[in-house]
């Protein structure tokens, strides 16, 4: 029997080079039903066993590292994960020290849904994707790279970045006005929401409204081209689980994470640095460096002094990052200890560019997105024609309307997401 990682890219390969799936029926050493999350994820867990727990019954250490109480030793020694609860952080998975649980691998799906749609395929690329595919590939030689897969445009998300940032600035300017009050960010992170909503529910009328750029920027494709599939590239396992909650699913039709992209770019032969340029997109700095820790609230902050540098309170911010690091940080704020306005919240260490399907170290990620940010032609979004432009086309008629109730860009933090 095949392990299920070698069942994975035999059955990639197999997908990318083979007109059709019948090869399926010819393999007769794969476990069906790993075969079968390969296949069809959307009927699966995000994450799941592939073999047996090893640890000592005394101290099942997947278990013990869940921050979301999602992994549960059963009767007869086997773990069972909570699909409810998982909200794919991935730390059981990197933890495990026999390698038996996994996530879910959803780019066999995407690639065959690719193959079957009449209408234009989109990816949507998270900012963390800087130096992912080495150092000298920029937005425009990934675009190409795409392309040979056979997607028909790429969208930078760092633009969908800059517009949530325009709006948490607004909301900032309107709902801040004593020191004793404070705002909740980041909606770029699945985890860090998922955290206040499951376990600090209390807190939720500090949050602003606001979709996740991701779910911004599927939603925009949508209206601009109703019948467009749109798929996500990122570092990032729970937004697999963000995808599919039932306030905002249907934006975002597949979640691939930039290790799935490189398996499939290692098969098809195909080198990002070797591509030629293409049109590249128009984000701001602001968006751009949404991807590491403190990148929003420095977006937020310098949005926040173009729209009103008059203001009497000025934004005050406060970051954590890594899920230890966020639930200290809350338990600071229950317990009195306000020591700013703005918090910002996210799962990994170092932020996005620390997401657990990264192909580079956290450090060297912050270093590319942070010269990437620098190098953007406007400052902040309220700067960048470009998000002006697409805010009309959206139907937003002034940059307040962002603060009104929009199909595109709110959601209900309250409604049960199950």
């Amino acid at each position: 029997m095949k392990t299920f990682e070698e069942l994975y890219y035999e059955v990639l390969t197999r997908t990318l080079k083979d007109k059709d799936m019948s090869f399926l029926e010819k393999l007769d050493y794969y476990d069906t039903d790993q075969l079968d999350c390969l296949l069809h994820p959307e009927k699966h867990p995000l994450v799941w066993r592939v073999g047996d727990c090893e640890c000592n019954d005394d101290d099942p250490h997947c278990v013990n590292v869940c921050p979301f109480h999602a992994v549960h030793p059963g009767e007869s020694g086997e773990t069972h994960i909570d699909e409810a609860q998982c909200e794919g952080c991935s730390i059981c998975v990197q933890e495990c020290r026999a390698k038996n649980i996994t996530s879910s691998k959803d780019v066999i799906a995407a690639l065959q849904a690719m193959r079957s749609h009449e209408g234009l395929v989109y990816a949507l690329v998270a900012p963390a994707f800087l130096g992912q595919y080495g150092s000298e590939v920029t937005p425009g030689k990934l675009r190409t790279a795409l392309k040979k897969v056979g997607f028909d445009g790429m969208i930078e998300v760092a633009l969908f970045a800059d517009i949530l940032t325009l709006k948490e600035a607004l909301e900032f300017n309107e709902n801040i006005n004593t020191k004793d009050d404070y705002q909740l960010t980041s909606c770029c992170c699945p985890m860090w929401i998922s955290m206040i909503r499951k376990i600090y529910s209390d807190l939720i009328p500090h949050v602003p409204p606001s979709v996740s750029p991701m779910i911004a920027s599927g939603r925009a494709v949508k209206v601009m081209h109703p019948d467009a599939l749109t798929i996500f590239i990122g570092p990032c396992i729970a937004k697999k689980k963000e995808a599919k909650e039932a306030d905002i699913k249907g934006a975002v039709d597949f979640v691939l994470t930039f290790q799935e992209i490189q398996d499939i770019f290692d098969i098809m032969e195909i080198d990002p640095t070797k591509m030629d340029e293409s049109e590249s997109d128009h984000s701001s700095r602001g968006g751009r460096i949404y991807a590491h820790t403190g990148g929003v609230s420095e977006a937020v902050a310098q949005t926040l002094q173009r729209i009103n540098p008059d203001r009497d309170i000025t934004l005050h911010a406060e970051q954590a990052h890594g899920v230890s690091a966020c639930k200290a940080m809350i338990n600071d704020i229950l317990e009195g200890k306000i020591t700013a306005n703005f918090y910002e919240g996210m799962g990994c260490v170092g932020g996005c560019v620390g997401g657990p399907r990264v192909l580079i170290p956290h450090e060297e990620g912050r270093v590319n997105v942070e010269k990437y940010g620098n190098d953007a032609p406007y400052p902040t979004p309220i700067d960048n024609p470009y998000v002006i432009e697409l805010l009309q086309r959206l139907g937003f008629d002034t940059i307040e309307s962002l603060i009104n109730e929009s199909d595109i860009l709110t959601r209900d933090f309250l409604l049960d997401k199950r």
